[in-house]
């Protein structure tokens, strides 16, 4: 395998940067970005990363406008997906700002909330 890839914007040769002149004298073009495969890979474990294939946030946003569909109909999602819980309500002293007239006055009230148990 290459330790290099190709930016996958098929529009990145179009953009105007410094960075991507190539070329001498009168033959000047603008060129695709090449880009180190790996180069944000802090951690030195081999997991797939998105910037392996574009050079730049820009470039991948121009790809996902142009491709979404496409991407979303590799792996299409026909129905939500559900994760069994459990929900514990609680109760909690809270308050409320009220305004009256010149000041703000504080009111206490019993509040209720809903915390998500660990499941594991």
């Amino acid at each position: 395998m290459s330790d290099y890839n190709w930016c996958h914007n098929p529009s990145c040769h179009t953009i105007e940067t410094q960075s991507r002149v190539r070329g001498t004298g009168d033959n000047k073009v603008l060129r695709t970005m090449k880009i180190k495969v790996g180069r944000y890979n802090y951690s030195n474990d081999n997991n797939p990363n998105i910037w392996n294939y574009f050079c730049n946030q820009n470039c991948l946003m121009q790809f996902l406008f142009k491709f979404a569909q496409e991407v979303s109909n590799i792996a299409p999602v026909r129905e939500p997906k559900e994760t069994p819980i459990k929900v514990r309500t609680e109760k909690y002293e809270s308050y409320r700002y009220r305004w009256s007239g010149n000041a703000h006055t504080r009111e206490p009230y019993q509040a209720t909330r809903k915390i998500i148990e660990n499941s594991s």
